[in-house]
């Protein structure tokens, strides 16, 4: 098949699942406060993961992330990695994981062992206080989680969402905590994808502002931006940063990703008001053809993305369900 492509000009080689909509912390930014969980019968099982990553790699889609909600709540999560991960020999270059890493400390050493290359760790404070503000959860499991993926050699990179009045000052704690561990860290600008009127402009603490705190007390390189989300830059000379700014300064113009929730819905933008049923369609008896066809007709009508309609996406379906 041939490679997919949107009507911008935009080729897609990134692909995120979700394993499962159900979570174990309870982020403010992401989680309603009272969750309505998805029917465990309505999520895609395991073979259904694969036949559908297998058709994506078919595609040109060459690294897989796994997302939730948190994957480690998924109780066959070891058997969907090796099972992607069977798909090397078919073009996939690079299999991934987003995770909060509270569960991950016993078994770190089996995911990688089974195919995961790198983790991306949620981690929004190192002050206990703040970050159990943020979460509703204690701190301790995930530092513990972080020093077992390392410990198995795995390769780490630290996600930060910054909120105003809740963690903005955090920014620079976080950034020297990580640097003294060498952690690569990416900040993030609170998006508008939590529950619906949630979300609010002035609580969004912009790119220039994190570098400004950054600046005071490190010296801050700005690098060319490539495809990647991340404008990415060099502190102190060695250590690198990214922050992702989709408020301030949006990446649409460069997306490659594309993502699949927990039930197989496929949405082409992060802010797509609705997604591609493939899962249901899946299991009305449609055959790879078909499949093929419906996932590149969705992806050619992706739209330009939040940089052209910016604000809060209007839809049921939250962060946490979507997939991170």
């Amino acid at each position: 098949m041939s490679p997919l492509i949107d009507s911008h000009g935009r080729t897609k080689r990134k692909l995120r699942i979700s394993l499962t909509d159900r979570c174990n912390f309870r982020c403010t930014y992401c989680m309603p406060e009272h969750p309505d969980w998805l029917p465990r019968k309505s999520l895609l099982e395991r073979d259904e993961i694969a036949r559908l990553a297998r058709l994506f790699v078919a595609q040109g889609i060459d690294q897989i992330r796994l997302t939730g909600g948190e994957p480690l709540l998924r109780r066959d999560l070891v058997e969907c990695i090796r099972a992607i991960d069977a798909l090397r020999e078919h073009g996939l270059r690079r299999l991934s994981m987003t995770t909060n890493a509270s569960r991950i400390a016993p078994v770190a050493a089996t995911l990688v062992a089974a195919g995961i290359d790198d983790f991306n760790v949620s981690l929004d404070a190192v002050d206990a206080a703040v970050f159990q503000r943020l979460t509703k959860r204690e701190i301790a499991p995930v530092l513990d989680g972080i020093q077992a993926l390392a410990d198995a050699g795995a390769s780490v990179k630290l996600n930060a969402v910054v909120v105003r009045g809740d963690n903005e000052g955090e920014v620079v704690p976080l950034l020297e905590w990580a640097m003294a561990r060498g952690l690569p860290l990416r900040f993030i600008e609170y998006m508008p994808l939590d529950a619906p009127g949630h979300w609010r402009r002035d609580a969004v603490v912009s790119e220039a502002e994190m570098l400004a705190a950054i600046s005071a007390r490190h010296s801050v390189e700005s690098l060319p931006r490539e495809s990647d989300p991340a404008s990415p830059y060099r502190v102190d000379g060695h250590y690198p940063l990214g922050i992702i700014s989709t408020v301030s300064h949006p990446f649409c113009a460069t997306c490659d990703r594309l993502r699949i929730t927990a039930t197989g819905e496929l949405f082409t933008c992060l802010f797509s008001p609705v997604g591609t049923p493939l899962g249901a369609r899946m299991r009305e008896g449609a055959d790879d053809e078909t499949l093929g066809a419906t996932v590149r007709r969705a992806v050619w009508l992706k739209d330009a993305g939040y940089a052209a309609r910016p604000g809060p996406v209007e839809r049921t379906i939250t962060m946490h369900a979507m997939g991170g």
